[in-house]
């Protein structure tokens, strides 16, 4: 029988409360079929209430977990050397009061915003001087330029961001979606050093 194990762990997991996590949730392995059902249910971690939010199983006691089973074995590890698990607490109902009260904030400084910019910009202004230089007549509210102005705002705004409510024009992420995973992957990178006991204690030695 082949001795050799190869193993992939996972970035990110989510587990619920008082799980077992086994190595078969956190890693892709690959290996003999025999092994692979052996080690298929070897458990890493138990989910205890002290675990809080997040847990972080370093790949160094995977293999320990494994080399338990039997010591010959030579895993070899590839791609990330943690995987973070994020505990599934019980979560809040939701609260329309709060939804709405949290969507007419964003809603008015979006406004007010949006606002704001186009006085500092002069954007009316503008709008009557560009009428009044293709039509020869001066008027204080030229609509034919305010009115399409206005709907094309609403619709650049749609377009950048690549989303009809769940809806999506196209497979490219939006600048929103790539600042999230961006803040994601930070996130991860802080979570994988701070709850990390193994890297806390090689920093504090």
């Amino acid at each position: 029988m082949n001795k050799t194990v190869y193993m992939r762990l996972k970035h990110r997991i989510q587990a619920k409360p008082n799980e077992r996590i086994t190595l078969n949730k956190i890693a892709k392995i690959i290996a003999d079929e025999a092994l692979i059902s052996k080690m298929g249910d070897q458990i890493i971690h138990q989910i205890q209430s002290k675990d809080k939010t997040y847990v972080v199983i370093d790949v160094i006691n995977v293999i320990e977990k494994i080399q338990s089973i039997d010591p010959s074995l030579d895993v070899q590890p590839v791609g990330p050397t943690q995987t973070i698990v994020e505990i599934q607490n019980h979560r809040k109902k939701f609260a329309p009061v709060l939804f709405f009260l949290v969507w007419l904030l964003l809603f008015v400084g979006s406004a007010l915003t949006i606002m704001n910019f186009h006085e500092d910009v002069s954007m009316q202004r503008m709008h009557r001087n560009l009428y009044q230089f293709f039509t020869g007549n001066k008027i204080d509210k030229p609509l034919i330029l305010q009115i399409p102005y206005s709907i094309g705002l609403g619709l650049g705004m749609v377009l950048f961001f690549n989303h009809v409510f769940k809806k999506k024009f196209n497979e490219e992420p939006s600048p929103l979606e790539v600042e999230i995973f961006n803040y994601q992957m930070d996130l991860d990178q802080y979570i994988a050093i701070n709850e990390n006991k193994e890297s806390v204690k090689n920093d504090d030695d």
